[in-house]
């Protein structure tokens, strides 16, 4: 049998909404009377899109969806999951129904059922509304996680998640819609996490292993407590859950200790999350380098920003010695600091 095509469809409704008008006698009185008694019945629902209509169990909010089948002249209601969603009475005829799910429709611990209410009867119809694509917003925690160590990756819509260190499948603990804690599988070191739902999949931006900060300093890196940074832990945090902050005066500086990591043959450089008021700015001096006219100067927003340098931004360095800041503007200000590590190739 042919697929319909939503342009048929179109066709059809027009040819059908005429005669449910009047301006072309298609059918009896008689039998509008009897199509009043009779249940609907759902044959397919369809995404409402160019070309060939595909029939789908699936559906999202906001978009339209034509549901097809018998009996739907005299439609009353229509609910998804439970909620009473608007219909155009336009756009319905006896064996179709263009309706758009409402954007407020749960998909949560939901019924998963299309249901049709006529005067005839009602009808439901196995139909599960998928939350948006899942978003990791503020990474995961702890970067430097070992195998078997507890992992919380946060974001929204983790609709019954499927989480992967690189190619390798990890246990799930336990997730709500904005977080899910995973147990790290062995071989997770330098692998990217990603999170599969029904209706897609999102990775993060940096891989297991590669933190100088995230929560907590690694491998003797810090910022001595002379420089005066003050740490917060509360829902603010560019990754994970605590940053650290500075109040700096015009020239002012953020002074990182000094230590060695030669190791870098797989990194292609260093990441940091900072932010700032709009147009402040911090010149970031590398290996102890203040003198460096081309040093980088990172101009800052008031949302948290992810910067990338290069190696040979940085001059090809042998080795990673020391991590520090100047304020640039001359003015002052407050700043802050998250998520050091580095980029891997």
């Amino acid at each position: 049998m042919k697929t319909l095509n939503i342009k048929q469809a179109l066709s059809y409704s027009l040819i059908a909404l005429l005669c449910i008008g009047g301006l072309v006698s298609c059918s009896s009185n008689d039998d509008v009377n009897d199509s009043s008694n009779t249940p609907p019945v759902i044959n397919t629902v369809s995404l409402a899109e160019e070309g060939d209509l595909t029939p789908t169990d699936v559906g999202y909010a906001n978009n339209m969806y034509i549901i097809q089948g018998s009996g739907f002249l005299f439609l009353e209601k229509i609910y998804f999951n439970g909620t009473d969603t608007y219909f155009n009475p336009t756009l319905v005829t006896d064996t179709a129904i263009f309706v758009t799910v409402d954007q407020n429709t749960p998909y949560e611990n939901a019924s998963n059922e299309l249901k049709l209410v006529t005067k005839g009867g009602s009808v439901t119809y196995p139909f599960v509304i998928a939350p948006p694509a899942p978003q990791i917003l503020k990474g995961f925690n702890p970067v430097n996680a070992n195998d078997g160590d507890e992992v919380t990756i946060y974001g929204n819509f983790f609709l019954d998640p499927v989480v992967t260190f690189g190619t390798i499948e990890a246990e799930v603990i336990s997730n709500t819609l904005t977080e899910i804690v995973v147990k790290a599988p062995v071989g997770s070191n330098k692998k990217y996490i990603t999170v599969t739902t029904i209706s897609g999949e999102a990775t993060t931006t940096y891989a297991v292993g590669t933190a100088l900060y995230d929560d907590v300093w690694y491998n003797g890196w810090d910022v001595e407590s002379w420089n005066n940074q003050v740490y917060v832990t509360d829902d603010k945090a560019a990754q994970g859950t605590t940053y650290f902050k500075k109040d700096m005066g015009g020239w002012d500086n953020l002074q990182g200790n000094w230590n060695w990591d030669d190791q870098l043959a797989d990194y292609s450089g260093i990441r940091l999350s900072l932010k700032g008021e709009a147009g402040s700015k911090l010149k970031l001096v590398f290996n102890g380098n203040w003198d460096d006219a081309t040093a980088p100067i990172i101009e800052l927003t008031n949302e948290w920003k992810d910067y990338y340098f290069t190696w040979e931004e940085l001059f090809n360095p042998a080795a990673v010695q020391n991590i520090s800041f100047q304020e640039f503007t001359g003015d002052g200000g407050v700043y802050y600091f998250d998520n050091f590590g580095y980029v891997l190739k």
